[in-house]
């Protein structure tokens, strides 16, 4: 019954994909235009470009940099946002500049990144890192905020050490808020990947789609596209398998409380 199940859920999630992917193929088959050309075209230039050629110099680059821009960002969000989160004075104190800076998108930051860094990996990294860090931030803060103060008083008459109730009690507790944080991170992250690479870099998947672009080499620029796709949703759907392992008691919870409902 699992597996038929898991067969289920698997049709459902894929058969959107298929029938556009489908419709494609037929209504670009016979395309002229030199912005939209065939299917087939862009799929020979994918296999041309990006299996196995294009891997190692151009796409994983592009993933270490977005992978060490999310480390930071996740270590930074979380960290900050605990401490926040536990302080009302400091968080009261410093809640107008993090609203300042995080109204700022990223993109707009780029030139003060090529600046100040040059247009190394560092720029890439650290931009990728500043536009991932809010949600995280944000979503932590408000996840510890959350957390049942009855919880805490049974913590305290317990004796149980701050850094006891941290691990015990308080990031587990605002552990769903931070991974609905993460999971808008990752979107953000591919995005500002991109972008960093697009406007200074010299390899990386923003490169080839750009330098595809300018070139009229449209048929690689949609397959350079079509592997950003492609990684976006292997990042999400690798996030999805961690968020629910690591949230398993979350969710089993929730499915109880909805098991018990009335009606």
């Amino acid at each position: 019954m699992n597996a038929f199940k898991r067969l289920r859920n698997f049709a459902m999630e894929i058969w959107l994909p298929l029938v556009l992917f489908a419709a494609w193929w037929v209504l670009s088959a016979d395309s002229q235009s030199v912005y939209f050309p065939p299917l087939e075209q862009i799929l020979t230039a994918f296999r041309e470009a990006w299996l196995f050629a294009g891997v190692g110099s151009e796409l994983v680059p592009s993933l270490t940099r977005f992978v060490a821009g999310l480390a930071i960002a996740i270590v930074v969000g979380v960290s900050l946002g605990v401490a926040l989160g536990s302080a009302p004075p400091l968080r009261r104190a410093t809640m107008p500049m993090i609203e300042f800076m995080r109204a700022i998108p990223a993109p707009a930051v780029l030139p003060a990144m090529i600046a100040v860094l040059g247009f190394g990996n560092s720029m890439k990294i650290v931009l990728i890192a500043f536009g991932c860090v809010w949600p995280i931030l944000l979503n932590t803060i408000d996840g510890v905020r959350s957390v049942d103060p009855l919880q805490l008083d049974f913590a305290r008459v317990y004796r149980l050490s701050r850094r006891d109730r941290m691990l015990s009690l308080v990031i587990p507790a605002a552990s769903p808020r931070i991974f609905a944080g993460l999971r808008i991170a990752l979107a953000l992250g591919l995005i500002v990947m991109v972008i960093s690479e697009i406007l200074g870099s010299s390899n990386g998947l923003g490169f080839v789609i750009i330098q595809a672009q300018q070139t009229f080499a449209i048929p690689q620029m949609w397959a350079g596209i079509l592997v950003l796709g492609i990684v976006g949703f292997t990042v999400n759907s690798a996030f999805l398998i961690v968020e629910r392992r690591a949230l398993r008691w979350y969710h089993g919870w929730r499915g109880s409380q909805v098991a018990d409902a009335p009606g």
